[in-house]
């Protein structure tokens, strides 16, 4: 039996982890459409938990986090907020800005999801064990840091952990800067002691 080569056995990885990622996206948009009732998109899915994780959020900083223009983040916005989901209000220190929070409804609704999710990914990944899911995070982790320090501009590099299904910042713990939310809550703090200059102010 011919011993398959580094490329392969590299190609078969990738191939298995895609394989994984898609199934798993497909499995959560089927429960994303059965608690929506099909009204809500994982684009959408993801900016309700970004507003529910840092609450007070801008239209630019959903931008940013999207990877859309303003104007695109303020439409997908509007569409939450005619669905009663996100509130938009102007914001004290700055009339022309926004802040973005959850509606009760808009919190029920994700809430909703999550225990959909966790429940049909626990049958699923329980029959690991937890020394297996263990031993493979650590892998996966070690690859991407492993990616992520091979590029340039690593500082601009952000996974959304949170967004997903993890609340630690790998990137945070294991390079020893600040994540996506960190910024945030440090930009925040700085807006609400009147040093903000404007940071992340866009207007609504």
């Amino acid at each position: 039996m011919i011993k398959p080569s580094p490329v392969q056995l590299i190609d078969d990885f990738l191939g298995s982890v895609h394989i994984l990622s898609s199934a798993v996206n497909e499995l959560l948009a089927h429960r994303l459409q059965d608690v929506s009732g099909g009204g809500l998109t994982f684009s959408q899915l993801k900016l309700l938990n970004l507003i529910a994780l840092t609450e007070g959020h801008t239209i630019t900083d959903v931008a940013q986090f999207l990877g859309v223009s303003n104007a695109a983040a303020s439409k997908a916005v509007d569409r939450l907020v005619r669905r009663n989901l996100l509130n938009r209000v102007e914001a004290e220190a700055d009339r022309r800005a926004v802040v973005l929070s959850l509606t009760p409804q808009g919190r029920e609704l994700l809430e909703s999801y999550q225990r959909e999710a966790r429940g049909v990914l626990n049958e699923i990944f329980g029959r690991l064990s937890g020394d297996e899911l263990k031993d493979a995070t650590t892998m996966l982790d070690r690859l991407s840091l492993s990616i992520v320090d091979r590029e340039e501009g690593v500082d601009e590099v952000c996974f959304r952990c949170g967004i997903h299904f993890r609340n630690r910042c790998l990137l945070r713990q294991s390079r020893q800067r600040d994540c996506f939310f960190h910024l945030h809550r440090k930009r925040a703090a700085r807006i609400d002691s009147g040093d903000g200059s404007g940071d992340g102010v866009a207007n609504g």
